[in-house]
């Protein structure tokens, strides 16, 4: 049992609970690799930004679960460095099962999600309530959900959003004791969010997905208030590296995303975490193919993670500025 205090780490408690109070949102940004994991910690010391490492059970393969152990305590030792010791929290995103909550926590996570949202009600309550219990014995926070996200990112497939439903949030927090609850409000997994039919056009021809249900957030609020509320499937898909991508020999058709000023909207109110992944990927992507495309002799890995480390890191200090509101926010 590696306990994740000492790593260095800290649960989402507190950072939920300065989150709701500043009316910002703490970013959860997902890593797979150690590029990643530096570009994170690299922005949010630049922006003075409490921050959420995601790792979801597709990465936790990939990148072995005793690495990401060291890469967690790395990264907290990496800010040090930096020169701000700001809060950092391990998370399990979208944990499918009880056994792997228990694994993720036994291995120094500081905070694990399980989603039981595409089981019955009951059901979903029951496996919460189970990994609340275990969970909360090591002060372990765990986010659950309730309602369904349309998408595709790593294991997680869905064809169709299930908004929540605000009659049953009172009721599962009651129920299961989890310190955070993921909603779906229209938000949605992946860089291909919307069908170009569910959108709109605007002047220069760009898809404008249909707006967040700000109603549902606010009676969810008014059922639960003061209780901190997660919203999943955040990505903008930022077209300039949409645009980059395709120029460069990618196949990004009608990618798009989830309008920044929503989601600034959105951290002003009880949702003080919002996941961001596919951005990161596309920033990156862009940053590699363009390497590979300009200096076709580049074959030093160094050459081309550089750039794509760099460019993430950029797109993350704006998200904790200009998107989340968490910069600033760490003495």
């Amino acid at each position: 049992m590696v306990n994740y205090k000492d790593l260095g780490l800290v649960n989402s408690r507190e950072m939920f609970k300065k989150a709701m109070e500043g009316k910002y949102a703490i970013p959860a940004f997902n890593f797979n690799n150690m590029e990643q994991m530096q570009a994170i910690v690299a922005a949010c010391v630049e922006t003075k930004s409490p921050v959420i490492l995601q790792v979801s059970s597709g990465a936790r393969k990939y990148a072995n679960q005793t690495i990401l152990r060291y890469m967690a305590q790395g990264a907290v030792e990496y800010a040090k460095e930096l020169g701000c010791n700001i809060p950092i929290c391990l998370h399990l995103d979208h944990g499918d099962t009880y056994e792997l909550c228990v694994s993720c926590i036994e291995m120094g996570f500081s905070s694990v999600m399980i989603d039981g949202s595409a089981l019955p009600y009951d059901e979903n309550v029951a496996l919460t309530k189970k990994v609340v219990d275990y969970a909360h014995q090591y002060d372990v926070t765990v986010e659950g959900e309730l309602g369904v996200l349309a998408g595709i990112e790593d294991d997680v497939v869905a064809a169709a959003n299930v908004y929540t439903s605000p009659d049953l949030v009172e009721d599962f927090v009651k129920k299961t004791g989890v310190d955070s609850l993921a909603i779906s409000i229209g938000t949605s997994h992946g860089a291909n969010k919307f069908k170009p039919e569910q959108c709109t056009r605007n002047a220069d021809g760009i898809l404008v997905p249909p707006p967040l249900r700000f109603d549902i957030l606010e009676e969810i609020e008014r059922r639960i208030p003061g209780f901190p509320i997660v919203l999943h499937g955040s990505s903008s898909v930022p077209q300039d590296k949409v645009a980059i991508i395709n120029k460069y020999g990618g196949a990004l058709k009608d990618a798009v995303g989830i309008p920044e000023e929503q989601l600034r909207r959105a951290a002003t109110s009880a949702v003080c975490k919002i996941n961001i992944d596919s951005d990161g990927r596309l920033a990156m992507t862009a940053a590699v193919r363009e390497v590979f495309a300009t200096k076709p002799a580049e074959f030093d890995p160094r050459k081309y993670l550089g750039p794509a480390r760099e460019a993430l890191k950029e797109l993350y200090k704006h998200k904790t500025v200009h998107v989340l509101g968490s910069a600033n926010r760490v003495e």
